[in-house]
């Protein structure tokens, strides 16, 4: 049961807190010695009181699973590690993305502990598109590899798979991408979300697979005695930061061992990073210890970055690399690359919004637009944009040449709660409108032929609809607890991310209300945000709160235009470093005037 706040927020949101037992909170903060408040949270949250500890405290010794579980996985760590000591020579295929970037280097930096350089091949967004193409497998065959590694992608990739196997390459996939029923003709497919596996590991990211894979392979070397000589056994927790920043960044569920991945991760000391890692964040202005927020609003972006801007294999070159001169060019490189996507994407995002209004789409079940100019590497961000304008699944097609030199759709979607958009997808590829499509149920991408779009946009509205005639599409807020402005302070919010975190996709900050705010200044800054300064209505203690990218809209034209009137209001508390000085803020999503 849940306890409505108000049925019509500034956002036009339903707010509500769960009911919460006063006996099971109190039993927690005794059998495991936390604060009320983190408690509370973690009854609000559900997680089993047989649980905690380990959700608490995860160890790799404790919580670390049988990568044995993922279905093939023994089978492919045999077959790998037979030709690890047959001298075989491998290469890797992954993905431009950062889950992509990331799993290429788990991979790579595991053979090169044991001796053996990998050609990493990361195919150009704009002229190659998502997933293997056979010019890159031919590329790859040529430069003579015998072992592929195929990384966050392939799982749906039937054709190409199948003529990169004649080619005579064993291809071994390692993805996390929705599965269909049948799978490539290849040597081996591990991935969770396989029809027939039952690991419950669904929520790895492909560098999680990535990992995993190699604890197998490791596993099954040192059964075979080939550490006896004179290998020495990679140190495979190192490669746990660069685990960590894929999984954070591919915003898959952190919960599990994903939750566990990041811990580990980001626990280690910063002289101890990847070397890639540590130049982006001096780079990118991030003092240590990094946090998932680094991860996923300012590294992630500038690696993402270099792929849909400049060069598709920047990430993977950075993660690599041991030259701290190479990592310093790279990574001003990619700083260089995400300021001029930036504006690129900006201009996207207006001409979307203005095509989304003028033809009257707000509410259709889907919105599809395409655009002729627009940049094939910004294509999911804008569908992102318009999707959180909207409430509603969005897809963006831009248009580039294929390898064939035919003109081609490149579609990117983003869903809401409820839309298995990548179903949508590969349902279309079924029924012979779009060229190959898959992902996850909240984001995919698509390959159509411009002929094809308008068929597509007619199979989709429907399809959609249909979903959403079985799930509430009503925005609804739920909040973790009710504060007061004095009581939100440095130490409240250091307790949270260090006893409650890491925070991601299912299991995200706390988000909580203030009750009964004044607010003392408000101003915009640059040209979406607003700044306030708040205090509870008696007076005491000011706090800075930040509202992203409400300029013209009723959140912050209620903030701009307060006066006198109290205001509650919902966001997530943070905390703000300058000058050597922290202090605790607020980042507003939503409001209720009183």
């Amino acid at each position: 049961m849940a306890k409505i706040i108000t049925d019509n927020s500034l956002n036009k949101a339903r707010i509500v807190i769960p009911e919460t037992s006063i006996d099971e909170v109190e039993l927690i903060m005794r059998r495991f010695e936390v604060p009320e408040i983190v408690a509370r949270l973690l009854c609000q949250r559900g997680i089993e009181l047989e649980n905690i500890e380990s959700f608490l405290n995860p160890t790799l010794k404790n919580d670390f699973p049988d990568p044995f579980l993922l279905k093939g996985m023994g089978d492919m760590a045999e077959d790998i590690a037979i030709a690890i000591e047959g001298g075989q020579k491998f290469a890797i295929f992954g993905d431009f993305d950062v889950d992509g970037a990331t799993s290429s280097a788990v991979i790579y930096r595991f053979l090169k502990a044991l001796g053996i350089e990998a050609a990493i091949y990361i195919p150009d967004r704009l002229s190659e598109g998502y997933g293997p193409n056979i010019g890159a497998l031919e590329t790859l065959k040529n430069q003579g590899a015998d072992i592929l590694f195929m990384l966050d992608c392939g799982t749906t990739a039937f054709d190409i798979v199948k003529a990169g196997t004649a080619l005579g390459l064993k291809i071994i996939i390692l993805d996390h991408h929705e599965a269909e029923e049948t799978l490539p003709e290849c040597w081996h497919v591990i991935n969770p979300k396989r029809k027939d596996d039952n690991s419950n590991l669904d929520m790895l990211a492909a560098v999680g697979v990535a990992f995993m894979a190699s604890v197998s392979i490791n596993a099954r070397l040192r059964d075979r005695g080939f550490y006896n000589g004179n290998v020495k056994q990679p140190d495979l927790k190192s490669l746990l930061d660069i685990v960590a920043l894929g999984t954070i960044c591919d915003m898959v569920p952190l919960i599990g061992v994903n939750r566990l991945f990041v811990r580990a991760g980001f626990s280690v000391p910063y002289e101890q990073l990847n070397l890639g890692i540590r130049e982006l964040m001096s780079v990118a202005g991030i003092n240590p210890p990094i946090s998932t927020y680094d991860c996923g609003f300012v590294l992630g972006p500038r690696i993402n970055a270099g792929s849909r801007i400049h060069e598709a294999d920047l990430g993977a070159k950075l993660l690599t690399s041991d030259d701290i001169e190479t990592c310093k060019n790279i990574s001003w490189t990619l700083n260089d690359c995400n300021e001029k996507r930036k504006v690129i994407q900006q201009v996207m995002e207006e001409q979307a919004i203005a095509m989304v209004e003028e033809r009257g789409m707000a509410d259709d079940p889907l919105i599809l637009l395409d655009h002729e100019d627009w940049h094939s590497g910004l294509s999911g961000l804008v569908a992102g944009r318009i999707k959180e304008k909207y409430n509603r699944p969005t897809c963006v097609v831009t248009y580039a040449s294929g390898l064939s030199g035919v003109k081609e759709g490149r579609g990117s979607g983003r869903s809401i709660a409820g839309i298995h958009i990548a179903q949508s997808f590969i349902d279309a590829r079924a029924a012979g409108i779009i060229e190959k499509g898959g992902g996850h149920a909240m984001a995919g991408g698509f390959t159509v032929m411009p002929d094809k779009l308008d068929d597509l946009r007619e199979f989709l509205k429907p399809h959609i609809a249909r979903q959403m005639e079985n799930t509430d599409t009503n925005v609804e807020t739920v909040i973790d607890g009710v504060l007061t402005c004095g009581g939100v302070s440095v130490d409240l919010v250091e307790m949270l991310q260090n006893q409650v975190g890491p925070f991601g996709q299912e299991f995200p900050e706390p988000v909580f209300l203030l009750e009964n705010i004044r607010i003392h200044r408000a101003d915009i800054r640059g040209s979406s945000h607003i700044s306030v300064m708040i205090s509870d209505w008696e007076g005491g203690s000011r706090i800075k709160a930040m509202a992203f990218r409400a300029v013209d809209t009723p959140l912050g034209d209620a903030l701009l235009n307060a006066g006198t009137s109290a205001l509650n209001i919902v966001g997530r508390l943070t905390i703000n470093e300058w000058q050597g000085r922290k202090s605790a803020e607020m980042h507003i999503s939503d409001a209720c005037i009183i």
